[in-house]
């Protein structure tokens, strides 16, 4: 079972970077652990020159003693840590950081240990620049977002679900294609009214999620209720499933859907899957949805966006030295057919960028609200411990070389949410309702447009 992904408005990066940390960098501090030393000193160098501001290495190093002193007093400790002095040698100022850690290891004594004392000024240097998507992630933080965009695996039975306000029973959203619950017959838009006895009314989502999940090779019984009719109990053995980023349906008139959740390792790949299915269905346009959408690799919004955009430039990122890179669209396009792009106030980051492109390339029409605004760009760079740390070190502009960061992209037709929407599904969905309106019209001018053709040839 999978549930559709929060979202995350501003955790997600674009740029993911495989680390290796320079020998010197290990000289650091006094007696803290050379690992932990190591970590302080790679991060200190990496935001001097990373960040695509201009930094203050004297606001770094206080950002470290701030939050230090912290986390000492929120475990009960009061300690006068001594001011840590900045200078233009990056090794001999990370050092000094070491030494302030040093000190208020020793000052916690014993309450806190000198490896979170370490995550504590690495987070607070990332914090001096006040800039909410350069941050520090514990292994456990950083493990999660890399699952949010990959996808993590699990025994389940292949059904993502929702829950439905009018009838208060979860709802199968979508059925992931040969999965277990595809298998047994399950279909998209099902009312799952009982898991293995239990009746589904009122229950949390996460309740239902933790029934349907389960040991690979085990069994649940759902209570399925199509169309108003109750059917006959359905055993699903549940599998291995692995969580995906695209969905896929047809809609009424031959109109494709398809959801992006996120902008992950896979998604290109997905979405070439999902449009292929569309395609040999006979779909004559095409819904994009990136509600929601938090973002995720620049490489996957490239992708998602050379498969409507033909050629010519995707997007440009501007680095602090003021380099421009423009990635343009890699042939890889669909044949051109009418498209929408749903997107709301959290539509953010990469999805913004496809969002930008498909606009500004004149490929399909923006319909919803205006997006979140997220126009910069953050590497990851893995720790040795697991964890990692995330700074913005580009700025992008769309293909008409809009600047969209805190100011997001106004659709072309704007259609506010309905109260108690349900997405993908058209009868609960205002902004998907017109959407279909608008591509149906489309639909229309096309078979004109072919009727007049035919007439002149006579």
């Amino acid at each position: 079972m999978m549930k559709r992904l929060p979202a995350l408005l501003c955790a997600i990066a674009l740029l993911m970077a495989a680390v290796q940390i320079p020998p010197h960098a290990a000289l650091a501090a006094a007696q803290i652990n050379p690992l932990d030393a190591t970590e302080i000193a790679f991060s200190y160098e990496k935001l001097r020159s990373d960040f695509y501001q201009k930094t203050d290495g004297q606001a770094i190093v206080n950002g470290a003693r701030a939050e230090l002193d912290r986390a000492l007093r929120a475990s009960g400790v009061v300690a006068n840590l001594p001011q840590i002095v900045a200078s233009d040698d990056t090794q001999r100022t990370a050092q000094a950081v070491g030494r302030e850690v040093d000190v208020a290891t020793k000052a916690a004594k014993g309450k806190v240990s000198s490896h979170i004392l370490t995550y504590a000024a690495i987070s607070g240097m990332l914090n001096s620049v006040h800039d909410r998507y350069t941050v520090f992630m514990t292994p456990k933080e950083f493990a999660a977002l890399n699952q949010g965009l990959d996808g993590g695996t699990f025994g389940g039975t292949g059904i993502v679900i929702q829950a439905d306000d009018a009838t208060k029973y979860i709802q199968a959203e979508q059925v992931i294609p040969d999965g277990p619950a595809a298998k047994a017959g399950v279909e998209q838009g099902d009312f799952i009214t009982a898991i293995d006895g239990t009746s589904t009314k009122g229950m949390t989502l996460d309740n239902a999620s933790k029934m349907l999940k389960g040991k690979i090779g085990t069994q649940v019984q759902l209570t399925i209720e199509r169309s108003g009719t109750a059917l006959p109990p359905i055993s699903i053995t549940r599998a291995e499933i692995h969580q995906l980023s695209v969905y896929e349906h047809m809609l009424a008139g031959n109109i494709g859907y398809i959801e992006v959740t996120v902008f992950g390792r896979d998604t290109g790949a997905e979405l070439n899957r999902a449009l292929t299915e569309l395609q040999q269905k006979g779909a004559r346009a095409l819904v994009l949805d990136l509600r929601d959408n938090p973002g995720g690799y620049l490489d996957a919004a490239i992708d998602v966006s050379s498969k409507f955009i033909a050629s010519g430039p995707i997007v440009s990122v501007e680095s602090r030295a003021s380099n421009v890179t423009t990635y343009e669209a890699d042939a890889t396009a669909i044949k051109p057919m009418p498209l929408a792009v749903l997107v709301n106030d959290h539509t953010a980051s990469a999805s913004e960028i496809t969002s930008g492109a498909i606009q500004d390339t004149g490929v399909g029409t923006i319909i919803g609200t205006k997006t979140f605004g997220k126009g910069v760009v953050q590497e990851i760079l893995p720790l040795p411990d697991g964890s990692a740390i995330k700074i913005t070190d580009a700025k992008y502009f769309t293909p008409h070389n809009r600047d969209i960061n805190h100011i997001g992209i106004t659709p072309d037709i704007t259609v506010t949410e309905n109260k108690g929407d349900q997405f993908s599904n058209p009868a609960r969905d205002a902004q998907l309702q017109r959407a279909m309106q608008f591509l149906n019209d489309r639909i229309a001018r096309i078979d004109t447009g072919i009727q007049y053709n035919k007439q002149q040839q006579q």
